[in-house]
């Protein structure tokens, strides 16, 4: 299967960053999402990131203008009916993710490819919202998109060995590292790396060393690069205990508790980076 149009559905962090890469492969790309706003914002996303490329010298500016040129921007589910691989990249909310997967399985050709940017929901159980389930799987990119080299690949219990074979092609097209799991809350890489990200809260929570010293111990001792609270603050405090808080219902085992200091964190409002507060200000 040739895959010459990509639709992404979302504009966020995320959706922007997808359709980035995937432009910048000589896709055509149709982005989606609920208003002009938004995808405003998006597109503005997507410019200055191509920007610091540029100005770092990996990119030249007519490769950022034809870049640019083959994204195209709608607020219509229609448009994506010439598409040939879709991406649903929505907050990870399973019934909003669902209603969205409906819409784009009522709008795309039987033949194309529906998939979804989770980091930790069923993809088995999204599957079974699209009338071509055969043609579903999960696509776990990770942020920010245009840098981080890695996309896990997820079959759903209906996916087809065909389909499983034209998204490795796809991951590959647009440069990036194929890792595959089964369908486990949090695959593989958020199964290990969330748990962590979580039990940091919970040192910090009970005063076993400052919010310094834990990413230093982290980012020094075990050379990760850039500390777990950090981390935690770069992926969203809010996205961080939605993923942790679906371990714990999915594996019904206390281990996954999130941290109390996590959730008062949320309910505050200090969700890292996206609000210029969290474990660390911005």
């Amino acid at each position: 299967m040739t895959l010459s149009t990509v639709g992404v559905i979302g504009a966020g962090t995320m959706g922007n960053g997808i359709a980035q890469v995937c432009a910048s492969s000589g896709m055509a790309v149709v982005m989606l999402d609920v208003s002009d706003e938004a995808l405003r914002r998006g597109v503005t996303a997507i410019e200055g990131s191509l920007a610091r490329v540029v100005k770092n010298g990996a990119l030249s500016d007519a490769a950022r203008s034809e870049t640019l040129a083959r994204i195209r921007v709608t607020t219509d589910y229609a448009a994506l009916a010439d598409c040939d691989f879709v991406i649903e990249a929505a907050t990870e909310n399973l019934e909003l993710k669902k209603k969205i997967l409906r819409q784009a399985g009522e709008a795309t050709r039987p033949t194309a490819i529906v998939a979804t940017n989770t980091s930790s929901l069923s993809v088995t159980e999204l599957a079974a919202a699209l009338p071509h389930p055969e043609r579903f799987i999960g696509t776990h990119f990770f942020n920010p998109v245009p840098v981080m080299g890695l996309v896990e690949v997820i079959a759903a219990m209906q996916t087809s060995a065909a389909t499983l074979e034209t998204t490795r092609a796809f991951v590959a097209a647009i440069g990036k590292q194929v890792v595959a799991a089964r369908n486990s809350p949090g695959f593989a890489v958020n199964r290990i790396l969330v748990p962590m990200l979580n039990e940091a809260i919970f040192a910090l929570q009970e005063g076993l060393a400052t919010r310094e010293d834990i990413d230093a111990g982290m980012r020094l001792g075990c050379n990760h690069p850039i500390g777990p609270l950090a981390l935690a603050d770069l992926i969203g405090l809010d996205t961080l205990l939605a993923v942790i808080e679906s371990f714990y219902r999915g594996f019904d085992d206390p281990k996954y508790r999130p941290a109390p200091l996590l959730k008062e964190m949320v309910a505050a409002g200090y969700l890292g980076r996206k609000t210029g507060r969290g474990f660390f200000e911005y």
